[in-house]
């Protein structure tokens, strides 16, 4: 049987394997993805984003053994993002740590992987990975950003519902105002409600939320949680439940899709363009021109250019 199919049939080795070639973007990876396509579209797709001591793996956790819980249950993928060191290249994918207690629970998957230094809070290949869990089946896929703060923009593409999380005494509701999440979060979130400060964050995101509403038929909606002993989880995964509603009867979800795809396929068309540029060089001629910058002779954009016209 082929990889694609195993995957499709709930192979969770399969699956796995699957991931692992994706992030790797070897050639096997993508043919099994390709083959995949036509099956996703269907899962919901969840962001959740927020500055480092906000609580977002803890809130994931919470909010997956809420959904697990349910009545009729649905299966949970979880992608959590995890900074590459920028001297060793490596992570510690401590999410997987921390969700640990999520293990043996068979409508559950979990996947770590490095940002591998992209910037936007999500890895290269983590649009992919999360068409692979869709085609598996797992019909809510929680995707958990790397946390670095103002650059957490890209998650507003890849998901139909984004959870910005703040906790009081971080100085992270100045922070959401200066750096514009206010605008991508579709549920915000004030965690580690039991902390002091946590009503007067509230309050300023409330006051920064009427300040800056417009026309939109969506009121974003502010979430009280204590990720830890679970409280106000029920109220999350409802207004999660009630975006997902808003998104396919306002014809959202479509727009969605396609702000997903184009970022996706832009995404795509920037790294090979890149790749086939730096391939085209001869003799060294990329490498030469670094040094030129490096040295003050050119500035990066007049090594651009020379380099472009030097390849037309």
């Amino acid at each position: 049987m082929k990889l694609a199919e195993q995957v499709r049939s709930g192979e969770i080795l399969a699956l796995s394997r699957l991931l692992t070639l994706i992030e790797n973007d070897s050639p096997e990876g993508q043919e099994a993805l390709a083959e995949l396509h036509a099956s996703t579209g269907r899962a919901h797709l969840v962001g959740v984003t927020g500055a480092p001591g906000t609580g977002k793996s803890v809130l994931v956790n919470r909010l997956t053994q809420h959904l697990r819980s349910l009545e009729n249950p649905p299966r949970v993928a979880i992608v959590a993002v995890d900074p590459t060191s920028p001297f060793t290249g490596g992570a510690i994918l401590g999410d997987r740590i921390r969700m640990r207690d999520l293990s043996g629970d068979p409508g559950i998957f979990i996947r770590s992987m490095a940002n591998r230094g992209a910037l936007g809070g999500l890895a290269r290949t983590t649009s992919r990975m999360v068409d692979a869990l869709d085609a598996a089946g797992y019909s809510i896929i929680l995707i958990e950003t790397v946390g670095t703060g103002q650059a957490e923009v890209d998650i507003a593409r890849a998901a139909h519902t984004v959870l910005v999380l703040e906790a009081p005494g971080l100085g992270d509701a100045i922070q959401a105002l200066k750096a514009g999440l206010l605008e991508i979060a579709d549920i915000l979130v004030v965690n580690k409600s039991d902390l002091p400060g946590a009503k007067r964050t509230a309050r300023t995101l409330r006051a920064a939320l009427k300040a800056g509403s417009s026309e939109a038929d969506w009121n974003t909606p502010l979430v009280m949680t204590n990720a830890l002993d679970g409280e106000g989880i029920p109220e999350l995964a409802a207004a999660i439940s009630e975006h997902q509603i808003h998104l396919r009867q306002t014809g959202g979800r479509g727009e969605k899709d396609r702000a997903r795809v184009i970022g996706e396929m832009e995404r795509l068309l920037l790294y090979r363009l890149t790749d086939r540029f730096k391939a085209a060089q001869i003799d060294g001629a990329y490498e030469r021109a670094i040094e030129r910058v490096v040295d003050r002779e050119l500035s990066p954009l007049q090594a651009i250019n020379e380099l472009l016209k030097n390849s037309s």
